[in-house]
């Protein structure tokens, strides 16, 4: 008898976890709509124009090539910052004498905007992928590499000293022990990131390449002021990183990573 309330209330919270964004969505396209009716703009563009705009890309075969070639760039940059920024901010957070040397350096480097990068990376790599990749690279490793530092310094004692007093060393012990511990602030750290390089690759290509999402943006405005494009872009852009976030989230479910968050 007891368990129906239960399924009852799994059914609610299923059913607002999903009515709820859909009513907000709906919400906001009808108040852009009756923004745009009201203010008689003839440029900005309304929801249905900007359907219409993604259906021409679509049949032009432009959105999914623009789409494929951000999603590489940030694949291979966010990437190498994972594999690098990882394995770094453990080291860091674990030995002091490398905290010590490194630690300022990375503080210098981490408040410099990637957007500044820009015109050192187009005059090492040129106008072709390894620009922006190298812009990702730089605005995702930090906050990686800080994070996993923070992770291995914030982590509880206890489970030091026990493993410790089991008399497990090295690598065990960073795999099976401080790793684990970590694991929650370092998914904070590359959920931060994803969203950074995601941001950093929509500007690159505005400037450094002739392919992607930015570059849509930018060559739509340019070529007779196309806003529909430039707001279909803007939707594309900001679907994908949902998308992308909530991938992120699924890793927080994992079991060895869930015992870290206070709330679920």
């Amino acid at each position: 008898m007891s368990a129906s309330p239960s399924r009852a209330g799994i059914g609610q919270g299923r059913l607002a976890a999903f009515a709820l964004p859909i009513g907000t969505i709906a919400l906001l396209l009808v108040g852009w709509h009756v923004a745009v009716v009201a203010s008689g703009s003839d440029l900005f563009p309304k929801p249905l124009d900007v359907l219409a705009g993604l259906v021409e890309l679509v049949e032009k075969g432009l959105l999914l090539k623009y789409v494929v070639a951000s999603l590489f760039r940030v694949t291979w940059g966010f990437g190498l910052a994972v594999l690098v920024g990882v394995p770094l901010g453990l080291v860091l957070g674990w030995w002091r004498p490398a905290f010590l040397a490194l630690n300022p350096v990375i503080q210098a480097l981490r408040p410099i905007s990637p957007i500044a990068w820009i015109p050192v990376a187009i005059l090492w790599f040129g106008i072709a992928d390894a620009a922006p990749i190298f812009l990702i690279f730089l605005a995702s490793v930090f906050p990686i590499t800080v994070s996993s530092m923070a992770g291995v310094q914030n982590m509880q004692q206890v489970y030091l000293r026990a493993a410790q007093n089991f008399g497990m060393r090295g690598v065990p012990l960073f795999r099976r022990v401080i790793l684990p511990a970590a694991l929650p602030q370092i998914l904070t750290g590359i959920r931060i990131a994803l969203g950074v390089a995601w941001l950093v690759v929509v500007a690159a290509e505005m400037i450094a390449v002739n392919s992607g999402l930015g570059y849509l943006i930018i060559d739509a405005r340019n070529a007779g002021k196309r806003y529909d494009l430039v707001v279909a872009g803007m939707v594309m852009i900001g679907s994908i990183g949902l998308v992308l976030d909530l991938l992120v989230r699924r890793l927080e479910r994992i079991d060895s990573v869930r015992w870290g968050y206070g709330q679920r």
